[in-house]
């Protein structure tokens, strides 16, 4: 079965399952549509006879109509989420034939300045975080986002690929999570509201006072609404006396209300934070990452979804205010919102510490889920070996993840410390910059702990560090030629701090003549050796692979070559040992009407 097969089955599944939702739907809708109306009739039996015989069975179809209407209610949530489990199983499907355009592209994530990230197209149109990236809240965007920036330490490494190892099978599972988070997605917002509320100074709970006026003032209202039912106190007594209780109330209900109005902005995201949170508690896992994060979930006294639920529970009950004919009398007799808030206030006593682990837990079950999900669809992919020595990077069969299958040509490479530098020549357009990305791609990949595009790679834990895309700026008035030689400072500067870095520099100083640009390179390349650098570096300048005769050990010869066959071109995009024997620029100047 191929993987088109498993999601289009998957697809028929739910269908399936959402044609039998509707239909229930369609019948709870009319069961409680006929429920109202027998309540209703009852009530007129009621009214016009006086029938006690009647009062029960109001009750019980009131009852009916309670229970139906919580069914359907339920029903409808499971029908949206089957709908939303369609989309992600379509969505994939679209990602399998390389139309991904259209999911989050993390351009808000993208640094101003970084190693590699606008060379190697980690963020924007086309990138490879829309290509990879499943997460639902902004939490887990960012997060996502993070890992491709920063190479984890090896110990993290192998620790994420042992849990995408396992999430990748539990394909159900991973899907059902995104499914949570696409209803209702958090973001710093929500988080940022929790914060701001756990720091706020305690405004009853602390106070000796409250304690006491807790469960004096409700007992004055009770025993005074007792005292004129039984015609211990008069009318004239009573109704100011509870007028007064009702300003009481209102009164410490105004200052109560900051606290409530603050988090009610957040309800509905504590609903997706608490189904996701649950779904993760009843998993058991086998990876001591995956294990480690679900235990900040149920390590503590009680399990966070549930936790969670209460504070929801304690705002929905808050939310009585809004109903002024229920509102009013229950809390002028009950002093409702002063057991809420202080209901309120022991919840945060109990769960302050706990609170920034359930967002962290989740955005990077969230990341470790989107990289199982491209493993799942690349079954392909091998997950690599990190090597202890620097400078290692042994590939079979290396591939760009962003080029479609059908398009895709493979190429193994192997170089090593003690190797050096190697030098790639090649003709326009036959392949050498879609290597070196290649090559920084797959080192991004393994740093993050993902697999990789490649049937096997041993690599060193280090960073790609990229000079590619060289471009002005007017803001700055910067030229190109500057901005490269601004690049290639930070180059530089991380090989004489002997940082562990990969270097992929294509064409180096192309924004100047030929004779300094040749000279510059040379001096570069040279520079670079003396301190031991490692990694690429492509160039249309075939004399500057005659370094290789000075440097036999430190500096080697690779290439991509083009067959003409009259006036038509010919690539491979094969990586093959040695200098370039053939240049295609002539022949393209031609094509144009260049008459040389």
């Amino acid at each position: 079965m191929t993987l088109l097969d498993v999601y289009q089955r998957q697809i028929a599944t739910h269908n399936t399952e959402l044609k039998k939702l509707e239909n229930r739907s369609s019948l709870l809708g009319w069961l409680r549509l006929f429920s109202m109306i027998l309540f209703l009739v009852s009530i007129g039996l009621i009214w016009a006879k006086s029938l006690m015989i009647f009062i029960p069975i109001a009750v019980l179809f009131i009852t009916l109509f309670l229970f139906l209407l919580a069914r359907h209610l339920t029903t409808n949530d499971q029908i949206e989420n089957i709908v939303r489990l369609i989309g992600i199983n379509q969505t994939e499907i679209n990602v399998l034939n390389h139309h991904f355009t259209g999911l989050p592209d993390g351009e808000i994530f993208k640094p101003e300045h970084h190693e590699y990230a606008n060379d190697l197209d980690i963020f924007g149109r086309a990138s490879l975080f829309q290509y990879i990236n499943r997460c639902t809240s902004e939490q887990g965007n960012r997060l996502f986002a993070y890992w491709l920036l920063n190479p984890a330490s090896t110990e993290t490494i192998l620790e994420r690929q042992e849990a995408v190892r396992e999430l990748s099978n539990q394909f159900a599972w991973r899907q059902q999570l995104q499914s949570y988070g696409i209803a209702k997605p958090f973001n710093s917002t929500t988080e940022n509201e929790i914060d701001n509320w756990l720091e706020e100074p305690y405004q009853f709970t602390t106070k000796s006072y409250w304690h006491i006026l807790r469960f004096l003032l409700p007992a004055i209202s009770i025993g005074l609404l007792i005292l004129h039912i039984t015609d211990f106190i008069g009318s004239s007594i009573f109704y100011p006396a509870i007028l007064l209780m009702l300003v009481t109330s209102l009164g410490i209900s105004k200052l109560a209300t900051p606290s409530f109005t603050k988090l009610n902005k957040i309800a509905p995201e504590l609903e997706t934070l608490s189904e996701s949170v649950a779904w993760i508690e009843k998993t058991n896992f086998k990876s001591k990452l995956l294990n480690q994060l679900k235990d900040k979930y149920v390590g503590g006294h009680a399990r966070s979804s549930q936790t969670i639920k209460a504070l929801k529970k304690i705002l929905d009950r808050a939310d009585l205010r809004l109903n002024p004919l229920v509102f009013l009398p229950l809390n002028t007799f009950s002093f409702w919102d002063l057991q809420q808030v202080f209901i309120l206030e022991n919840w945060k006593k109990e769960n302050k510490a706990h609170i920034d682990d359930w967002f962290h837990s989740l955005a990077e079950m969230e990341s470790l889920s989107s990289l199982a999900n491209l493993y799942f669809n690349n079954p392909g992919w091998t997950f690599p070996v990190i090597s202890e020595h620097h400078g290692t990077f042994i590939a079979d069969s290396l591939g760009h993840p962003l080029i479609p299958k059908e398009k895709i040509v493979t190429n193994s490479f192997s170089t090593k410390s003690s190797e050096g530098l190697n030098l790639v020549t090649g003709s326009n357009m036959s392949g050498k910059s879609t290597f070196l990305r290649s090559v920084g791609v797959n080192i991004v990949l393994a740093m993050m702990g993902s697999a990789v595009y490649s049937t096997s790679l041993t690599v060193s834990n280090m960073k790609a560090i990229s000079s590619m895309r060289i471009s002005d700026n007017l803001e700055e008035n910067t030229s190109t030629f500057y901005a490269e030689l601004k690049k290639l400072k930070e180059v530089i500067e991380s090989v004489y701090r002997n940082e562990k870095v990969f270097l992929l520099l294509d064409e180096i100083l192309r924004g100047t003549n030929s004779a300094d640009r040749h000279t510059g390179s040379k001096a570069l390349i040279k520079q670079l050796i003396h301190h031991n650098a490692v990694g690429l570096i492509a160039t249309h300048d075939l004399e500057l692979a005659k370094l290789a005769e000075e440097f036999p050990d430190k500096l080697h010869n690779y290439h991509f070559d083009v067959q003409v066959t009259g006036d038509e071109l010919y690539f491979d995009y094969k990586l093959k040992k040695g200098i370039c024997t053939s240049m295609n620029a002539s022949l393209l100047m031609k094509k144009i009407g260049i008459e040389l």
